[in-house]
């Protein structure tokens, strides 16, 4: 069903509303300072500056006020980046001209978002639906929507939020040229190559954005134009990752556009070390006892004179992982919320938190104590699949790029990671979520047993530390350090309670 696009005004206060979230949540978690929790609003010291800030709500903040003249006066998120700035100016003595930018980018991304998107018909498959339905995204990053500062024509045809889809298009790279790794065959299935030439498919986004730099490879006839795929594939919550329904096929693209903290090429280095990462990552789940499912990175493709900015990953799909019967659905969309999502549904809230835990926490723990493998476990990398009555049934994990080794990172760092990405990225925002739907509910106890099934030296401490590490994605940004150098700082550990 096609739905009318709301009206301009109702779309500017949504896109405000759904920006100044996570604006705030960073701006509370990684620089102000409690200063009287006693109200309905609670207010906040900004401790570079002195200014009292107050906002409605605690885990997706609303409404900031600002205490100036003798009286609470309201601020909408152009000025909210403004005085985000000034307190980081202050704060840390460093000017940033781009992130502001970044700022006002993502909301007004995410205005065209809402737009495009009232206009626009969702997918019919529950799962796409899932991983198509992040309008408000990383609730923990100033400018989640940020979508290089481009315009909105070269970029959304090709949003996930706007519910797109369409064509890959086709090149031909000269087989003295093509460099490639692992698993890659089904490329080939895509279309069909002349003599002499290998199929390569290329994201046609990026394919604007860096068309400039192989200009001379078309004219000397190392690359050729083939049109297009005769199917259409769908991007994910990833942007860059793109499924392809009648392949059963997931591909990754480089895209030179910085999206969240990092520009989204597939980058060399990553590349060169995949295979090995996928394969230990690959072991592991064959050796765990459970359901749990690995989606593989099988192999890369690419062009050896645009090895980063031509590169295709190939992964795993879903029908020979997902358990018959069940229904795979993106982590990070049971939090933001989608038309069928199981969370709707629930009835027994204790007992869905409980399925839900013992699918995805055993896997994560059992794959680094026994095999030292760091899951990227967070909510963008994990889809749970759920029965026909909603139940959890089956976890399923992404991304080997994201994927750490012992030894190759210390088993403290890795241990670390780990504790962010799966309780403090994932499972505290689930069950937020849960506790929205069950005010009475307490998630922590079924935590807490779950995790202490484990016989891993470091899970004493982690239910019992005052606090756990939360990711400054704020400070990154702001300070310009590399997107993976993660830097954290302590937050209130739930699980200790």
């Amino acid at each position: 069903m096609h739905l009318n696009p709301p009206p301009a005004a109702d779309v500017a206060e949504h896109a405000d509303a759904r920006s100044v979230a996570p604006l705030l949540n960073c701006l509370l978690r990684e620089v102000a300072e409690p200063h009287d929790g006693t109200g309905e609003r609670p207010v906040y010291r900004l401790p570079a500056s002195g200014r009292l800030l107050r906002v409605l709500g605690e885990r997706r903040p609303a409404e900031p006020e600002v205490y100036a003249a003798g009286a609470w006066q309201r601020v909408g998120h152009a000025e909210l980046v403004k005085l985000v700035a000034d307190e980081l100016r202050r704060h840390t003595g460093l000017s940033n001209h781009e992130l502001p930018a970044e700022m006002i980018d993502s909301r007004d991304a995410l205005a065209a978002l809402l737009t495009a998107r009232g206009r626009a018909t969702p997918p019919d498959d529950l799962y796409l639906r899932s991983e198509q339905s992040l309008l408000t995204g990383h609730p923990y990053h100033p400018a989640p929507k940020a979508r290089g500062g481009g315009p909105v024509a070269a970029w959304l045809p090709y949003a996930p939020e706007a519910h797109a889809r369409f064509p890959l298009t086709l090149l031909g790279v000269r087989e003295d040229a093509v460099v490639e790794e692992g698993d890659t065959a089904a490329l080939d299935a895509l279309g069909e190559a002349p003599p002499g030439y290998r199929l390569l498919p290329a994201h046609p986004w990026q394919l604007d954005l860096v068309g400039r730099e192989l200009a001379e490879a078309f004219a000397d006839g190392r690359l050729v134009r083939l049109g297009t795929t005769g199917s259409e594939v769908w991007p994910t919550a990833a942007i860059r990752t793109l499924y392809a329904p009648e392949q059963d096929l997931f591909l990754k693209f480089s895209l030179d556009v910085r999206i969240t903290n990092d520009i989204r090429r597939l980058w060399r280095h990553d590349l060169l070390k995949l295979r090995r990462t996928d394969a230990a990552t690959a072991a592991a789940f064959t050796a765990l006892d459970g359901r749990a499912a690995w989606l593989g990175d099988r192999g890369y493709r690419t062009a050896g004179f645009a090895f980063e900015e031509l590169a295709v990953l190939v992964r795993d799909g879903l029908r020979d992982s997902v358990l018959p019967g069940a229904t795979p659905l993106l982590a990070a969309g049971l939090v933001e919320g989608f038309e069928g999502s199981p969370l709707l549904g629930i009835q027994d809230p204790v007992a869905w938190w409980e399925a839900y835990l013992a699918q995805v926490v055993p896997p994560a723990l059992d794959a680094f104590a026994g095999h030292g493998v760091v899951l990227e476990a967070h909510l963008q990398n994990t889809l749970v699949a759920v029965d026909d009555d909603g139940m959890p049934v089956q976890a399923l994990f992404r991304d080997a790029e994201g994927v750490k080794l012992l030894p190759e990172v210390s088993r403290p760092a890795g241990w670390e990671r780990l504790v962010y990405c799966l309780v403090v990225n994932h499972l505290v925002e689930i069950a937020g979520a849960l506790v929205e739907r069950f005010p009475a509910l307490d998630p922590w106890p079924a935590a807490r047993r779950e995790l202490a099934r484990h016989d891993l030296p470091e899970i004493p401490a982690l239910l019992s530390a005052p606090t756990l590490p939360g990711k400054t994605n704020l400070l990154l940004r702001w300070t310009a350090a590399d997107g993976a150098a993660a830097r954290y700082l302590p937050l209130p550990n739930p699980l200790a309670r």
